[in-house]
């Protein structure tokens, strides 16, 4: 089965494509029922947008038009597959007929974009949120890079100025007489009135803000180009006096809630980023991370178990509350956030993952992982729109045999209830809409589905199961857009005899449609969704059993003989991508601050399947004189003296030159003309890295390191540890060691293998 076919079709990709008959059944297959949907995946073949109104079916379901209706050319009707209602065609489609189809009813057109008659939204808003309270050189640096990116903005859209240090500073751009601003205490707690009050947005108490009174602090780019960058140009470091012992004062949390309510009045529901510049932790005012003593430490996650970390919660609430607003309103926050210790992003998860923002972690507003992390914000398409979508909502509509359980991704719940939504909950569940305040092309959401009929009742041979995707967005053009994805799915054959029961038969088709990538990043999105409240032991014990489960299922064995385990191909790989999850970052928090961890699963629960799967499991690549290059094992078998290996975790590119690889190259070998095929094979992995890093998002960290280096641990810490200082491993290998406790993946197979045949 190509799964790969079905996602470049329509962006989906299934764990299992065919499905058990019967909720009972549909519980052996251990791996959710779910999908990973990626709403603006562009589409080879597509027609272009389709410049009318979509027709709704006129029963409950409200699908829309699609290849899979039974259509009456002869009385100008269709059956909706969802609910079986028929519809008349309106009159603008008379002269339908089988040799003269609308687009939408095309058999391959199964993804179609209409261009809804509505007014356009306005140009986006850019709401710049500055720390002025970090280093001088620091902030030298954020100017020049803001100064930089400002001209990659479209013209036309309207940007605003807020900085923040002990107070917050709303600057107006209009006044060009003199630079003036507004002053909020950094300590209070405010309000999206008390914002609209003071800044004088409106008559006092009215809600709502006056779009003349608006435009002192939004204005276009290109109207207001000369006074924004002076007075970035001449932004100070925050005046205010600190004491040696004590941590500058941050009010983190009062800006933001200040951009939010600037927003909520002045540009609700229209596109809109709020994007936070952050150079420390919050140390002072609503949303708190840590106090202004140092000898007070950030906390780690030990304390945040042991609910012993102070400031936790109530800055967790705070901003919470202002994700809430920015959902409600359909705006984006994004997070970057540079500086040598932690500034508080574990807190401030929630406004990024709910508003669908971006987050860029790394050590300086200087380092190369920011700028060009922030200039990508504004890559272009090739029609020179900007790569994002704004306010976009996913409604999932089934046919009546199942129901959709809940999504994992960056998204928040729009609570919709319907014939569609069911009882159980997984991950964000009850509803069968979601809001995705912000889109990109690599934008993905997962779907959890619950088969709900009974085995009682069985379903008619040949029948299909059937899912439809609405997702309405605000295109960078301001055009107000509606994709429609309809899937047309088979069921599993049935034993027959009035149950609703597979057989052998039965069984061996819902084998060959599991798609083992998409099962994994599944999994590890729900076991990181469990994460937020479970403990990691609990969760590690978890995929264990359901790894077991789905061997004991699928697997062919002999019991009580280990030798006998037998794993299709397409299953084959799955424990591999299970042993390496339960060893990352993302469940494995030892060793990682609370910052780190939320950032790396932050891109976990937005990323595609693809890039998911190189998150769990990197990429190795070799390059030697002795074979041309190629993928490798991620063992430490791989590593060799006379080898350059190439691994790729999605976060850190690195090169790794074996021991006497590197001693050539510090020789200066590459610099001879007799060696001119050194000089080739140091420089083909080189080029391999750049090439990895052209479109990855955010900018990946580069590591060119040598064996034994203190930098090797980048490599040492990803692969497969089968040699040890505790056992040889049994490929033999090259001398390289681990120096860990974990276990092999050896180890962890043949304890698969041996739990899943016992009787």
């Amino acid at each position: 089965m190509d799964f790969h076919a079905m996602e470049e079709a329509d962006g989906v990709r299934f764990s299992f494509s065919i499905w058990p008959t019967s909720r009972l059944e549909a519980t052996r297959c251990v791996v959710p029922l779910g999908c990973s949907y990626t709403p603006l995946k562009k589409i080879a073949d597509a027609p272009p947008p389709l410049p009318y109104e979509p027709i709704y079916c006129k029963g409950p379901c409200r699908s829309v038009l699609n290849p899979a209706c039974q259509i009456d050319y002869r009385n100008r009707m269709w059956v909706c597959p969802f609910c079986a209602t028929r519809n008349h065609f309106p009159h603008h489609y008379a002269d339908i007929s089988e040799q003269n189809l609308p687009a939408e009813l095309i058999p391959q057109y199964t993804t179609i974009e209409y261009q809804l008659q509505r007014p356009f939204a306005p140009p986006p808003v850019f709401l710049l949120c500055v720390d002025t309270s970090g280093k001088e050189k620091e902030l030298q640096a954020l100017k020049d890079s803001l100064i930089m990116a400002l001209n990659l903005i479209p013209d036309n859209s309207r940007v605003g100025l807020i900085t923040f240090g002990t107070t917050v500073q709303v600057h107006e751009l209009a006044s060009e007489a003199m630079p003036k601003s507004y002053v909020f205490r950094g300590s209070k707690e405010v309000t999206t009135q008390k914002v609209q009050d003071f800044l004088g947005l409106g008559p006092r108490g009215m809600r709502g803000a006056n779009p003349d009174m608006v435009t002192r602090f939004l204005q276009p780019y290109s109207e207001c180009e000369f006074a924004l960058t002076s007075i970035i140009e001449a932004l100070e470091h925050d005046p205010w006096p600190v004491k040696q012992e004590h941590r500058v004062l941050r009010c983190t949390g009062t800006a933001l809630a200040v951009a939010s309510g600037l927003l909520e009045c002045s540009n609700a529901n229209n596109p809109s980023r709020i994007m936070l510049f952050l150079g420390g932790p919050c140390t002072e005012g609503p949303g708190q991370v840590v106090s202004v003593e140092k000898e007070e430490p950030m906390r780690a996650h030990m304390d945040i178990d042991n609910e012993t970390a102070k400031w936790h919660k109530k800055a967790m609430a705070h901003y919470a509350g202002v994700a809430a607003s920015c959902v409600q309103n359909g705006h984006v926050i994004d997070v970057f956030a540079c500086a040598l210790d932690q500034c508080g992003v574990a807190e401030m998860k929630a406004c990024v993952e709910k508003t669908g923002g971006v987050i860029v972690q790394t050590d300086t507003f200087t380092n190369v992982i920011f700028k060009e992390s922030f200039k990508r914000v504004f890559a272009r398409d090739e029609n020179n729109e900007l790569k994002m979508a704004f306010n976009a909502e996913l409604e999932v509509i089934t046919s009546r045999e199942f129901k959709v359980a809940g999504a994992i991704g960056c998204c928040a719940s729009l609570n919709k209830k319907s014939s569609s939504v069911a009882e159980t909950e997984i991950g964000i569940g009850g509803t069968c809409a979601w809001k995705l305040c912000a889109l990109t092309p690599n934008t993905s959401v997962s779907l959890m589905f619950e088969v709900t009929t009974q085995h009682t009742s069985p379903i008619p041979a040949g029948q299909l199961r059937y899912t439809q995707l609405h997702t309405h967005y605000i295109h960078a053009s301001g055009q107000h857009r509606l994709r429609v994805t309809t899937l047309a799915q088979s069921w599993a054959t049935t034993e027959g005899g009035g149950e609703n029961k597979l057989g052998a038969q039965g069984w061996m088709e819902v084998g060959m449609s599991f798609d083992q990538e998409a099962a994994a990043a599944l999994m590890a999105r729900w076991a990181v969704h469990k994460a937020e409240t479970e403990e990691s032991f609990d969760i590690l014990r978890w995929l264990d059993r359901k790894l077991i489960q789905l061997c004991q299922k699928f697997a062919d064995f002999r019991k009580d003989d280990q030798n006998s385990f037998r794993l299709a191909p397409n299953f084959s790989i799955y424990p591999q991508f299970m042993f390496n999850l339960r060893r990352s970052q993302f469940l494995h928090v030892f060793g990682a601050s609370p910052d780190e961890t939320a950032f790396f699963r932050i891109y976990l629960l937005t990323e595609t399947v693809t890039n998911n799967v190189l998150m769990i499991q990197p990429s190795l690549l070799a390059y030697s004189f002795n074979h041309p290059p190629g993928p490798v094992l991620l063992d430490v078998s791989s590593i060799s003296p006379d080898r350059i290996l190439l691994l790729d975790t999605y976060f850190n590119i690195v090169v790794f030159h074996g021991e006497t690889v590197a001693e050539w190259r510090r020789q200066n070998y590459q610099d001879n003309p007799e060696y001119a095929s050194f000089k080739q094979l140091l420089e083909a992995p080189q080029a391999e890295a750049k090439e990895l890093m052209v479109e990855r998002f955010p900018f990946p960290r580069f590591v060119d390191c040598n064996q034994h280096g203190s930098q090797a641990r980048f490599l040492l810490s990803k692969v497969n540890p089968s040699s040890t200082h505790n056992q040889q491993g049994s490929f033999g290998g090259n001398g390289e060691i681990v120096q860990t406790d974990d276990v092999s993946f050896q180890t962890f197979m043949e304890y698969l293998q041996r739990l899943t045949v016992q009787s």
